[in-house]
């Protein structure tokens, strides 16, 4: 699995103009998903991204977690994180997972992160969807499960 993981101070998914999932001070994560992914990678990796310590303590220092700000969490599925550009113009997309296999891993992820006590919001899976966010920073990183 792949997370890109955005800090905000506020983001947004539509789906048809109509508003579907929407945090404040918090994590946009854009989550892709291969065919090697396992549960186990799954909750790993909502562990691994719920606990960054990617918030500015008082002393401005990237010291606080997401619980310790109070702070929201996005999850947006992404099977383009796993395109592939090193060939001609055109991206293959051979490297995502096909949806019956990446929808429950999705799912498990969104789990793992609410397990945590952390407030979630999510896109829907598979809907041509447009996000809107505020890059807190910015701070912008990838985590991948592997």
């Amino acid at each position: 699995m792949r997370a890109v993981v955005q800090r905000v101070s506020r983001a947004r998914v539509s789906v048809g103009g109509d508003a579907v999932g929407e945090i404040g001070r918090g994590l946009l994560v854009l989550l892709g998903v291969t065919h090697s992914d396992t549960p186990e990678q799954a909750r790993w990796l909502a562990e691994k991204v719920s606990t960054l310590r990617i918030f500015e303590d008082p002393e401005g220092k990237m010291n606080l977690g997401l619980d310790e700000v109070g702070g929201a969490m996005l999850i947006v599925s992404q099977f383009t994180l796993y395109g592939d550009t090193r060939k001609g113009r055109r991206p293959s997309f051979v490297d995502a997972a096909r949806p019956e296999s990446a929808i429950p891993l999705y799912e498990a992820f969104i789990t793992g992160v609410k397990a945590l006590g952390i407030t979630t919001a999510s896109g829907r899976f598979g809907a041509m969807m447009q996000v809107e966010l505020v890059n807190d920073g910015p701070v912008t990183l990838i985590v991948d499960s592997k």
